[in-house]
């Protein structure tokens, strides 16, 4: 089997403020964690974390959201939220490899640090925001191999905990992440502008609640795929962390294992492992398989190198190389494994996404300028804007398919 690989860091939430390890995911608009009264929650982890539980009765701040306030409506026109008999604001959510989970929404403090400009001493400060807290849990996210405490949103929409806390002034409208790649999980994760050479941008798509984008074609050792490029606009195409692998639309697909195959077939012996495309072969990967490219809407590229799409198998031989690329009926995702290695910045004053080959072991320069910042002169919390950059060290962990 293949290993996934997704990425968490740490946030504090409640007051007293408790730790909760949580999944990045761009793909996501709603925080949530478990609750310690969940039905179906796991309640161990192989993954050496021992899963943190929200009690909504030991936080003297938290605030369970009813259906008729105006923190529930959002949500309502979200079709996320829905009202049972009690009368709290309920949520459901389910994500594309059909997990669910489902719970009610809560309004608490969000701790976070922040820097004074020109400071080099950080400062204690929260601000409230409105998160789930999961009571009940279904497909992969009650796999002990799979647990975390919770899954962080920072996609595009409006209940997302960026956009929540960017709509107060308390942090900027743009953000970014830096993946290693070396098999041990870390690096960065930044609220503010990055200010490094050679970042290539490309549009975001309007009036979209993820972060898609207008892919163009696919190049496989240069040469492109006979893929019209109808195909990815009607379908979409979006960026993703909390999706591992890359996955491209049904029509895409085979002429993208085609032209691999193609380049690789004197050298390397097809297999297939867990629906994956692989190969096992006894010379380096890097000498053998082609280059991928991806050609975005604005002229951008993406250019991957074999590392950068291809996946050792744990359980075969040492030879075994996936495709880290499998097959969606409906959308092309880009998941971690083509996002390592590299700085991806979000900016949502300009609705765009741009990136650069990037060591993610080093601290990019950021800038917190205040045209990325919402003006809320009238918000009680306004005083903290232009207090970040807000780094986040992140570490992988693994799940299995």
């Amino acid at each position: 089997v293949l290993l996934d690989r997704l990425y968490y860091t740490t946030i504090n939430l409640g007051s007293p403020p408790r730790e909760f390890k949580v999944v990045i995911d761009t793909g996501s608009d709603v925080l949530w964690v478990m609750s310690n009264t969940c039905v179906n929650c796991p309640r161990s982890s192989n993954l050496q974390i021992q899963p943190t539980f929200f009690d909504t009765t030991a936080s003297s701040t938290a605030r369970v959201i009813p259906c008729t306030h105006k923190d529930c409506a959002p949500f309502n026109r979200s079709g996320t939220a829905w009202c049972p008999r009690s009368d709290q604001c309920g949520y459901t959510i389910r994500y594309l490899d059909s997990s669910a989970t489902s719970g009610v929404y809560v309004k608490d403090e969000f701790h976070f640090d922040s820097l004074l400009p020109g400071s080099r001493i950080a400062n204690s400060s929260s601000a409230p925001i409105v998160f789930g807290v999961s009571t009940y849990q279904s497909g992969h996210l009650i796999d002990t191999n799979n647990v975390a405490d919770g899954i962080l949103g920072f996609g595009r929409g409006d209940l997302s905990v960026p956009s929540q806390l960017s709509s107060r002034g308390l942090i900027p409208r743009v953000f970014a992440h830096c993946l290693k790649g070396d098999g041990m999980g870390g690096g960065t994760f930044v609220l503010g502008k990055i200010l490094e050479q050679g970042i290539t941008y490309t549009p975001l798509t309007p009036n979209k609640q993820l972060y898609f984008v207008n892919l163009q074609s696919i190049a496989v050792n240069g040469d492109m795929l006979a893929v019209d490029p109808v195909v990815f606009t009607n379908r979409g195409t979006f960026f993703d962390t909390g999706t591992t692998y890359a996955y491209l639309v049904d029509e895409a697909y085979n002429p993208f294992v085609n032209a691999v195959t193609a380049v690789v077939s004197q050298s390397a012996a097809p297999a297939m492992r867990e629906g994956f495309q692989c190969y096992l072969v006894d010379v380096s990967v890097s000498q053998l398989f082609p280059a991928m490219t991806l050609n975005f809407a604005g002229g951008a590229s993406l250019v991957l190198k074999p590392e950068e799409y291809l996946v050792q198998s744990v359980l075969d031989p040492a030879g075994m190389w996936c495709l880290g690329v499998g097959k969606h009926p409906k959308l092309t995702i880009l998941g971690e494994l083509v996002l390592k290695d590299k700085i991806f910045e979000y900016d949502l004053v300009h609705q765009q996404i741009g990136w650069t080959h990037f060591n993610c072991s080093s601290t990019p320069n950021v800038s917190v300028s205040r045209e990325y910042f919402v003006n809320s002169v009238r918000s009680r919390l306004s005083t903290c804007a232009g207090l970040l950059p807000l780094a986040i060290s992140t570490y992988a962990f693994l799940f299995v398919i």
